[in-house]
């Protein structure tokens, strides 16, 4: 539901992906954003309309993403979607982030863009950033990138993770993707992705930020 920018990039990628795809949007000239190849479906009405979501073939839908301009819109579209048609992979995007956590509580899966936009503004601009990549709340998980302190350059990432109480999941090294193995050393420029629990008694960015000697 909603064909603007986010909406038309993502059913235009779905649909490169090989699945069926299915756009909602009360303006006829919003699908004008999407490819003169798109192939499926174009449907003009309001996305929490049961009758609009039928036509969209919402019945033997896999997934719902409520991406349009409003809030009260997206929450509600998905509610629908996932309570009245039983569809679980639904997601909304919600630019309010308290709301967000809020619905996310009740059991609605939602995007806030305005926390991750800043998030990675800060990333960029001040040295010693981290990226989170992905936060699973009722896990107590996310994915960060974490900076590396040249000095643990040479260094085994297994030494790393049993001071930092932080696993490698992965790493980027010279622009291609590696999974560490016990005798995988730190080398100058990777970009080194961990796994950490939320709670956790060291704060993992402080010991991979700092020379190991700081931090015995």
């Amino acid at each position: 539901m909603g064909c603007g920018r986010t909406g038309a990039t993502l059913a235009t990628e779905f649909e490169a992906r090989g699945h069926t795809v299915a756009v909602i949007d009360q303006s006829g000239d919003a699908f004008r954003r999407l490819p003169s190849s798109f192939k499926g479906q174009r449907i003009t009405g309001i996305g929490f309309d049961r009758d609009t979501l039928v036509s969209a073939g919402v019945e033997d839908a896999y997934g719902f993403a409520a991406v349009s301009d409003g809030d009260n819109s997206n929450i509600l579209a998905a509610r629908v979607v996932r309570e009245t048609y039983g569809i679980e992979n639904v997601v909304a995007r919600i630019a309010d982030f308290g709301r967000a956590e809020v619905y996310r509580r009740l059991g609605i899966p939602t995007v806030a863009p305005v926390p991750w936009t800043a998030a990675q503004i800060v990333t960029r601009l001040l040295p010693g950033g981290s990226d989170d990549l992905f936060d699973d709340p009722s896990a107590g998980v996310s994915l960060r990138r974490l900076p590396v302190d040249p000095a643990w350059v040479g260094r085994r990432y297994t030494e790393l993770q049993e001071r930092s109480g932080a696993r490698v999941a992965y790493l980027v090294r010279f622009g291609e993707p590696l999974l560490p193995v016990t005798d995988t050393r730190v080398q100058e420029g990777d970009e080194a992705y961990f796994a950490l629990v939320r709670g956790a008694e060291l704060d993992p960015a402080r010991v991979t930020g700092r020379s190991p000697e700081v931090t015995r």
